[in-house]
Order: C-alpha cells, then structure tokens, then sequence
C-alpha cells in the first residue's frame, strides 16, 4: 500500500504509477500485488437500483440482456481535483498498456470501489475544457473526489504547469463496438478460475457462472478479476453480467482460453 507524502514540491506533478497483479502459476494462491507509488494530496490554492440476477435463472439465449432500465440520476456530477501522472493504460484494474489510448486515469480508493469503477469512462470538466478518460488505475493516497489524469488528458482541461485543478466529472457510457469481451487471467484452469470483463458500455457490478444449473457469484478482488477458488470446470461456461445500471447479459458456450479474450455475444444497451 503506498503512503502519502508531505513533499510540496511533487504537488505539480502528483500522480499514480500502475498497481499491476502478480502472475502466478496454478499452483500458488492468487491475489493481487502491486508496486508502491507516492502521490501529494494537497488542498487546492485557488448507485442505481440493480436487477437482482437470481431473478433471471432458467433458460437463457446467447447474448440475453435485459430491457434498458431508467438511468436517472444514476450518475451524479462528483466536485473534485484533478492531478496528472505517467499513465500507460496498465495499472491496478490489470488492463494491459495501451499506448494508442492514453485518455485513461485512476481514481481514488472510495471511487475506485473496490474495483467496480474498473473500465468505466468518466467525463472530466476543468478550467480549460473536458475530457472523457477510462478508468485503469487506483490511487490510495488521493482523497475521495480526486481524479489522477495522464498528462495526455489533463493537458485537454488545463495548463499542465498547473498541476491540480479543481474539476467535476462523472461516469458516461463508453463508446464502444462490439460484445463484452472475457479475458481469463494467466494462471487459470479448471480448479481456479479468474475472469475479466472487458469492452462494457457501463461500469461492471457483478459476475455470475452456472454452475450444477443455477447461477452462483463470483468474487471479485481488487485488481478486477472475477475469482472462482473452487474452479470451473473445463468450460464452455455460461455468464451472467450485471452493470451498475441494472442491465443483465447473460452470454453462454463461453469457452476457456487461458490468457485471451474471447468474445460474448452482445453489449449493454445504451
């Protein structure tokens, strides 16, 4: 766990470096482990109803969701400051790097949720303009509210000689194409599985696998991996997502490919 710092001179260039999970082999325990990083908290100088899935157990169609439900004011506007940092898509949600998209960022440890926030895309307002980041990376010693951009984004809302920022941002949907997407983490077999979603409109709040005919949770853990001890099996697997919205896909025939995406057969409504 990274510890604050009461350096001031790092405030201009605040920010959080990647937490990434460990690989380890199907003979170890799995958990996630990350590396240390320094962030300056200084002040400034100037969730929605979700469809029970139990609920949705019995036959289900490859690519079933549920209707759209009503967003309201699913996602409220959040006054905060933003930072900026080194980002290259990697970090403690365990996405890889993606050099071709840095308008990514980390949120804080509350916002961040405990993963959940993993994937999803934010709307930032700032002193100079707005941008919509993804969501990768956790930053423990920001302070509820805080957003860290890379210095790709923040230079869109603000002079990066600024350094913090008062802003306000919110969760959008994602402008994405084509179906979710499941990635089985390097490690998993058929006696311990690790899913995660990938490609989702909206921010994921829980996975489900049938197993012996009804559906059951699986874990997720800080680094945004569905975890499933008891394994399972060999696959294919029947899924079940359930968004922050309350929209419910249920995809089936998912087969186990360790260590790659393989494709559901729909996305989340708008």
């Amino acid at each position: 766990m990274r510890t604050l710092t009461t350096m001031a001179a790092l405030a201009l260039l605040a920010g959080c470096t990647g937490e990434t999970p460990t690989p380890r082999d199907a003979s170890q325990a799995r958990d996630g482990a990350g590396r240390d990083r320094q962030i300056v908290d200084l002040p400034l100088t100037d969730g929605p109803k979700i469809t029970d899935g139990a609920t949705r157990d019995g036959p289900v169609t490859p690519g079933d969701s549920s209707p759209a439900p009503d967003k309201g004011d699913a996602f409220p506007p959040v006054s905060g400051k933003a930072t900026y940092y080194d980002a290259d898509g990697s970090g403690n949600c365990s996405f890889p790097a993606s050099p071709q998209d840095l308008m990514v960022a980390a949120l804080n440890t509350p916002d961040y949720n405990g993963s959940q926030s993993c994937g999803g895309c934010v709307l930032v307002q700032g002193p100079s303009g707005s941008v919509t980041v993804r969501i990768v990376d956790r930053c423990p010693g920001c302070s509820q509210g805080h957003i860290d951009l890379s210095k790709q984004a923040f230079a869109k809302i603000a002079d990066l000689a600024l350094g913090v920022v008062p802003v306000t941002w919110q969760f959008v949907p994602c402008t994405v194409q084509g179906p979710l997407r499941y990635h089985f983490k390097s490690g998993s077999n058929q006696w311990w599985s690790a899913i995660q979603v990938r490609n989702h409109r909206y921010p994921v709040k829980t996975l489900e696998a049938q197993v012996g005919g009804s559906f059951v949770a699986i874990n997720r853990e800080l680094y945004n991996y569905f975890v499933y001890s008891a394994g399972l099996g060999p696959g294919p697997y029947t899924l079940r997502v359930t968004d922050v919205l309350g929209h419910v896909l249920t995809d089936t025939n998912i087969p186990f490919q360790e260590n790659q995406e393989v494709p559901g057969a729909a996305q989340f409504p708008p």
